[in-house]
């Protein structure tokens, strides 16, 4: 197949497309994507595609393709600039192309008018379109703080609906995703494809050797959403644990935040932004890891991405966050979880972790469900199936 991919983020940004693209590749597709000039999670353009260098590349097998986008920056301002700047730039780009290909794959992350190319291209050569929603529009504007009924709300809830009826096929993230997609937009036909982990390391690789300590780490972005501020109120509560160390892996918008929460606290470690081929001996460090998210109830509808590559690890996973991970961590017998923002549960349920005598038996009910569910074989079969059946 000849597949058009458009999703504002791509490599260098660490975002599973990059994989989901070249995994195509290599089974034999002709993979071209759209996407946005690298700024995420800093807002600022990666150095090497300022002023509108690599603008067109080919990285392994896949070729890119960079439309003009104004970096996010920090504030409202530039996260609107940034959303259009790309969603404009991208559309006037799709319909110029005159390459035929098979079928169009939107992979939607925010803002959903990232769609607005492949929707572009889909009329003009009358090719099918199969969108993958990772974040729910409008609703995801809600954990932004903008309020459900505003002007602004009730504008993008037309768009989005426009956007999401001009697909041929909506793979869905989250099994909530399906209630919501038929009471808002009267959408039924969608289906279920969750994430994956890239297949990168063994839970033997991620195995940690027992030492004097318990240790835990959150590894990922560090923003609004993700809370982490939950985690450092935690640590606070058990600063009395002297055995008891906490470690936070990643970068974002709420990094240097985070750090000044746990400046004065001695069991809380920061490692910064690492490498995918780097994770394995980070995961070697962690008796468990860490999922927190902001509460909302839009939030509590997905599924992050961590959580697969948590269980594809052999992680037990200690979780403050509501909704869907909530049941599958239940689900699978990996941890222990509780609400969101409550630090005093959180502190509780590590207690609770460390306390057990089945460690193990977690570790092992993690990643046998990941094998079940949340494989990238199983993943790949799924999505090839139904990309074969789009093509015009």
């Amino acid at each position: 197949m000849k597949i058009l991919v458009v999703c504002q983020n791509y490599y260098p940004e660490q975002f599973r497309i990059t994989d989901i693209c070249e995994e195509l590749v290599k089974r034999g597709n002709e993979v071209s994507v759209l996407t946005g000039f690298p700024n995420y999670p800093k807002g600022k353009i990666y150095d090497g595609y300022r002023h509108g260098k690599n603008r067109d590349q080919v990285i392994n097998g896949v070729k890119i393709h960079r439309c003009f986008t104004i970096a996010r920056r920090s504030g409202a301002l530039f996260r609107f600039l940034n959303y259009y700047s790309f969603a404009i730039s991208s559309k006037r780009y799709a319909k110029q192309i005159k390459e035929k290909y098979d079928v169009v794959f939107v992979n939607q992350l925010s803002p959903v008018m990232m769609a607005n190319a492949g929707i572009a291209y889909k009329n003009k050569h009358n090719t099918k379109l199969v969108l993958y929603c990772l974040d729910l529009w409008p609703e995801s504007l809600i954990a932004g703080g903008i309020k459900r009924g505003s002007f602004i709300y009730r504008h993008y809830h037309k768009v989005s609906e426009r956007i999401y009826k001009q697909c041929d096929k909506i793979l869905i993230t989250s099994k909530s995703f399906f209630d919501y997609f038929r009471d808002e937009f009267g959408i039924v036909d969608t289906l279920y494809l969750s994430q994956y982990a890239e297949d990168i390391f063994t839970p033997e690789q991620c195995k940690k050797e027992s030492n004097e300590f318990i240790d835990i780490m959150f590894a990922g972005n560090i923003g609004v959403i993700q809370n982490v501020e939950t985690v450092i109120e935690a640590a606070k509560i058990m600063r009395d644990m002297s055995n008891l160390r906490l470690h936070i892996v990643g970068d974002g918008s709420e990094l240097e935040n985070v750090k000044k929460s746990a400046e004065y606290l001695s069991n809380v470690f920061f490692y910064g932004k690492q490498p995918l081929e780097a994770m394995p001996k980070f995961y070697a460090m962690a008796d468990a890891m860490i999922v927190s998210m902001k509460k909302d109830s839009v939030i509590s509808y997905t599924l992050p991405g961590k959580v697969q590559t948590y269980m594809a690890a052999g992680k037990p996973i200690i979780g403050a966050i509501d909704g869907e991970t909530q049941k599958i961590i239940s689900e699978a017998e990996c941890g222990v979880c509780g609400p969101s923002e409550d630090a005093e549960q959180l502190a509780e349920n590590i207690r609770k972790f460390i306390d057990c005598r089945n460690k193990e038996s977690m570790s092992e009910n993690s990643y046998r469900y990941y094998l079940e569910h949340f494989s990238k074989q199983n993943f790949f079969e799924k999505l090839n199936n139904v990309l074969e059946r789009n093509v015009c």
